[in-house]
This record gives structure tokens, C-alpha cells and sequence, in this order.
């Protein structure tokens, strides 16, 4: 949401001129009308409108696993993010171990449950994958 309001301001400041030019009217007493992609006008209620932001996509062994899987929410757009997530956050073994949960669901609660160091510091990371991958492709 901040990120939008940020936008917003970004692109109203870019359609009336920028700062300067707003310094420069500052001293007119009627409020200006701005022209641009986006018009914010004095109200109590101030309504942002933005473009819906793509998500990213990616190709990899991950977003084969979620295609090839048998889960209803699978599709093409979704894997490609669950998979450019995973380029950002996963190195190469660690997707090649994730892809295995495609494969055996099961596998997963018994890393998540295991007591060895090596499983615990994967699943604290794998963990923090899967949270950023809802947030992102959600």
C-alpha cells in the first residue's frame, strides 16, 4: 500500500511539472486543477488508481515440478513466479531438493520435522521461500 501511495504522489508530480513548478504556483489562492495520469484533488477521501502490477516469471526445475503436479490451483503464470521467486531465494540444490516435494509431499513434513542441523537450516530457508512466493504470486 505504501508503495502505491508513493506511485501515486511519483506520478501526480510528474503530470503538474514536478517541485518547482509547484513552489512557483504556491502563491495562487484557488487550488490548481492537475492534469496527468492521475488527479489528486483537496477532499477528505483521496482514491489512487494504478495499473495492476505484473508478477514476475522464470523457467526452472521448480516451475516443471508445479506444472507437472497434480494440484488444482496450477497454472502456468503461477509456477513461472513460484519459480523466480525461487531464483532469488533458493541456490540450485536447494530447488532440486524442493522439487522432490512435488514429487512426495510426505518428504517435506519430515524435513520440517527433523532434528539434524543441515534439515533445520533448509527448512528455515525453504520456509522464508514459500512465505515470499504467497506474498509474491498470491
Amino acid at each position: 500500500m505504501k508503495n502505491l501511495l508513493i506511485l501515486g504522489l511519483a506520478l501526480t508530480l510528474a503530470g503538474c511539472g514536478g517541485y518547482h513548478k509547484a513552489k512557483r504556483d504556491s502563491g495562487r489562492s484557488a487550488p490548481r486543477s492537475i492534469s496527468g495520469p492521475i488527479a489528486i484533488t483537496p477532499s477528505a477521501s483521496t482514491t489512487v488508481i494504478s495499473a495492476p502490477a505484473s508478477k514476475p516469471f522464470a523457467n526452472g526445475p521448480l516451475q516443471k515440478a508445479c506444472i507437472s503436479s497434480d494440484r488444482k490451483a496450477r497454472n502456468s503464470q503461477l509456477c513461472g513466479c513460484i519459480q523466480a521467486v525461487a531464483n532469488r531465494t533458493l541456490n540450485s540444490s536447494q530447488q532440486a531438493r524442493a522439487v522432490g516435494f512435488y514429487r512426495d509431499p510426505h518428504s517435506a513434513q519430515e524435513v520440517r520435522t527433523s532434528d539434524r542441523p543441515g534439515d533445520e537450516r533448509f527448512w528455515e530457508t525453504y520456509a522464508s521461500y514459500a512465505e515470499t512466493a504467497k506474498r509474491t504470486c498470491s
